[in-house]
């Protein structure tokens, strides 16, 4: 077997496993050397070549916007969490009413893209951390969910991700994070199993007690009603 065919067979094994090579999103040491607005542009006309390689028309009204609102779709929203820019600042605030019990954060809706098959991941996290002194605001935890989720992923990473940015943003280990989500690369094609979902979790400090995580997963579970 040719080396080549032998890496691609390898790639697309990885790929369809769903395996994270790194703990850190894999990105080159020149990832911003260029401005979004230049990637913009380079993308669009990547985009033209790939749609015109496919055949289609870039002459019809429907199309002839695609490469560029595709373009922008992906710098400015669905992989905008590439840029560190873009990250939420996350001010803390002294936790002056000593709530010392669990705080959750659950149902944060999750959009995140397949980092193998650059296709849409959806779903729920749940996160939850006990002060040690500090809080962070609620709409802090949906905005780093938000942050982390808008590149190309996979959800073992995201989830590590989330919970390794609120124990430095809280100063604590008591962090933890529970993802819900379906993968389009397995509902759509490949197995095409539509009524699968993937659920990841970590759990740190004291969510490692089974006492913790069990109350954690018991908050998860009550019905929320309004």
């Amino acid at each position: 077997m040719k080396l080549e065919n032998l890496l691609s067979e390898q790639f697309d094994e990885i790929g369809d496993n769903h395996q994270a090579s790194s703990r850190e999103t894999p990105l080159r040491k020149d990832a911003f050397k260029i401005s979004d607005a230049e990637k913009t542009i380079l993308i669009e006309e990547k985009m033209h070549e790939i749609l015109n390689i496919l055949g289609m028309d870039l002459a019809d009204d429907s199309l002839k916007g695609t490469p560029r609102r595709v373009a922008k779709m992906f710098v400015n929203e669905i992989f905008s969490g590439i840029n560190p820019l873009n990250k939420p600042k996350s001010s803390t605030f002294e936790n002056k009413y000593k709530y010392g019990e669990m705080l959750v954060e659950k149902n944060i809706t999750l959009y995140s893209t397949c980092e193998h098959h650059l296709l849409p991941i959806f779903g729920k996290a749940h996160l939850a951390y006990i002060s040690n002194g500090t809080v962070v605001g609620l709409s802090k935890m949906n905005r780093i969910v938000d942050y982390f989720a808008k590149r190309p992923q996979v959800q073992e990473r995201l989830t590590l991700q989330i919970v390794e940015e609120l124990k430095k943003i809280l100063g604590t280990d008591n962090v933890a994070c529970v993802i819900d989500a379906k993968h389009l690369c397995v509902n759509s094609r490949g197995i095409r199993d539509i009524s699968s979902s993937t659920v990841t979790a970590e759990f740190g400090g004291v969510f490692k007690e089974k006492e913790k995580k069990l109350e954690f997963l018991d908050y998860i579970k009550l019905e929320t009603e309004f």
